[in-house]
């Protein structure tokens, strides 16, 4: 079996310590970082810090051993999956991160977000506003709908401005 890439759930600030003890272990690890600001009271720092917190890539070739391996070893939850089976992740995917990371251009880490999912503006004038994500012509809006008159006041948001909501739980 050929070697896939995995994501590897890691405990809160355990990140660069499990890609190390998986590099240790001859296992290869990306933990893929950007530089971000962090604000002290007294200064401003620029520090590398990951960008997908929570999560290191491994790349290996899924066996009982080697899972044992790396969920054994000290900070790891578990590694990614469904019903029992890993998922693995294709090569293009991080190798898209790989490039993106290594470009000029600035970027970070955003959740997935599709189209006609509540969200809720979290920066700038419309912070607190929730409502419907919408694309109009390669911009997104986001929609308020007041349903009691069946309208809609939509307005134009960037993608980093908005975060989803939780989905509500419906009584059947």
């Amino acid at each position: 079996m050929s070697e896939q890439w995995y994501a590897v759930h890691t405990r809160s600030n355990f990140d660069k310590r499990v890609a190390n003890d998986l590099a240790m272990a001859r296992i290869e690890s990306y933990c893929p970082t950007i530089e971000r600001p962090s604000t002290r009271k007294d200064r401003r720092l620029d520090i590398q810090s990951p960008l997908f917190p929570g999560y290191v890539f491994a790349r290996f070739s899924d066996g009982p051993q080697v899972r044992r391996r790396i969920v054994c070893s000290p900070g790891v939850v578990r590694i990614l999956g469904f019903n029992g089976e890993l998922e693995p992740i294709p090569d293009e995917e991080i190798e898209a991160v790989r490039r993106l990371l290594t470009s000029t251009h600035g970027c970070s880490a955003h959740p997935l977000i599709r189209e006609g999912a509540r969200v809720r503006v979290c920066r700038g004038a419309l912070r607190g506003i929730e409502g419907v994500l919408t694309k109009v012509r390669n911009s997104l809006r986001i929609a308020v709908n007041i349903e009691l008159l069946s309208q809609s006041v939509i307005a134009e948001v960037y993608a980093t401005d908005v975060e989803p909501l939780p989905m509500p739980w419906r009584r059947v």
